[in-house]
């Protein structure tokens, strides 16, 4: 048995991924096991809760800063996990990914600016843009049978306009699970630096990955324009309320504004509870992650087959990496409102494809960092709800 099959108690918590509320308003009911936020429903590693613990019982929450050791933590992990040598000076911390996403867009472009993202999307990133002043440029991946591919050509289209000054990247891509390779990046960044485009690469999912797939961070690219590494350990480590997140680049210009408008707005002061959890988690968690990555690997598996043998209807996207699955429900005959309706019945709490895309209406995206268990049982619900759909016409 693997500590990852039993959940944490949720009884008197509130978090957003089990408030009823949510679930009502999304599923039309809250008999929903959910797996629509982005985050765990795992027990953390034991060096985090010692950490945490160590901090709350010595009794004293004076002013305490440790960036240095923050960030040699996370140069450690690179270093470790993925063959990665990053300066440790050349970091800048920030309260969240999306508030370092935010304050990058307004500092390194201007009201009316294009930033183009690759859809299906992160749903944020295009709020993000649209508050920001910026206008929105999507560039769909191509689709080859459940195999996601950048469309370089147009790529090459939408950046070329003066105007499009950014483009947010995501690696592994958030939904559909892609692991870019070297090459695909350095065809990116070739075309970015044709057309003079800032690369803003989100890699928040760095550490999730399966089989042979390995993480290419823009950093390790001969670069200089663009923001190489974005992130936290919050993904990796199930640390989403109370980890900060980190920027990283060589060039020299951001590096300085960002630090200019992290002292500015005294965003960098954290606190010690982050720090310390961070520290122990980057230091201490190897372990943990192994064992996790392993048992992420066995529920793909299970979903592969369950879907292949049960289940045909629905099609997984082959998983690179991230904990999120791309489901392709067009084969159910069921799209929309009607797809939703049909989840809510089961209690099965995916994520509608059109968060990520508007034109997804018959995709659903799954959050698998949970206990297998959970999985087996919505998607065997969904199943016996699409049984009655084709028994009955309904």
């Amino acid at each position: 048995m693997s500590i990852f099959d039993t959940a944490p108690a949720k009884t008197g918590d509130t978090f957003v991924r089990h408030n009823p509320n949510y679930l009502k308003m999304f599923y039309g009911t809250d008999q929903v096991t959910p797996f629509w936020v982005a985050d765990m429903d795992l027990p953390i590693a034991d060096p985090i809760k010692e950490a945490l613990k160590y901090v709350a019982e010595r009794g004293q929450f004076a002013y305490e800063f440790n960036s240095e050791g923050i960030f040699a933590a996370i140069s450690g992990w690179f270093a470790r996990r993925h063959d990665l040598v990053l300066n440790p000076k050349n970091f800048v911390p920030f309260p969240g990914v999306l508030t370092a996403i935010s304050l990058l867009i307004r500092e390194l472009s201007d009201k009316g600016d294009g930033v183009l993202i690759q859809v299906p999307a992160y749903h944020q990133f295009g709020k993000i843009i649209s508050s920001a002043g910026r206008e929105i440029i999507k560039s769909s991946l191509i689709n080859d049978d459940g195999h996601y591919r950048m469309d370089f050509a147009d790529l090459e289209a939408k950046l070329t306009p003066e105007n499009v000054r950014l483009m947010l990247l995501c690696n592994p891509h958030n939904p559909v699970g892609r692991v870019w390779t070297a090459k695909e990046l350095a065809q990116v960044v070739a075309i970015a630096e044709r057309h003079g485009v800032t690369i803003i690469s989100d890699e928040i999912h760095a550490d999730i990955l399966y089989g042979d797939h390995k993480f290419t961070s823009l950093s390790s690219l001969d670069n200089q324009r663009h923001v190489a590494v974005l992130g936290s350990p919050a993904k990796t480590f199930g640390m989403q309320s109370i980890s900060n997140g980190y920027i990283y680049t060589e060039n020299e210009g951001i590096l300085k504004r960002m630090k200019h408008v992290e002292d500015a707005m005294y965003l960098g002061h954290g606190n010690a509870f982050t720090t310390f959890a961070t520290i122990a988690a980057y230091e201490k968690g190897d372990a943990w992650v192994d064992e996790l990555l392993t048992y992420l690997q066995g529920t793909v598996d299970w979903i592969g087959a369950f879907l292949a043998n049960d289940l045909p209807s629905v099609k997984m996207s082959p998983v690179e990496g991230t904990y999120q699955v791309w489901l392709d429900c067009t084969d159910t005959g069921l799209e929309g409102e009607a797809l939703k309706a049909k989840l809510g019945e089961a209690g099965f709490g995916a994520t509608p494809g059109t968060w990520f895309d508007d034109t997804a209406t018959q995709f659903i995206r799954i959050n698998i960092a949970a206990p297998r268990s959970d999985i087996q049982d919505s998607l065997r619900r969904f199943n016996d709800v699409l049984d009655r759909v084709e028994v009955y016409g309904d």
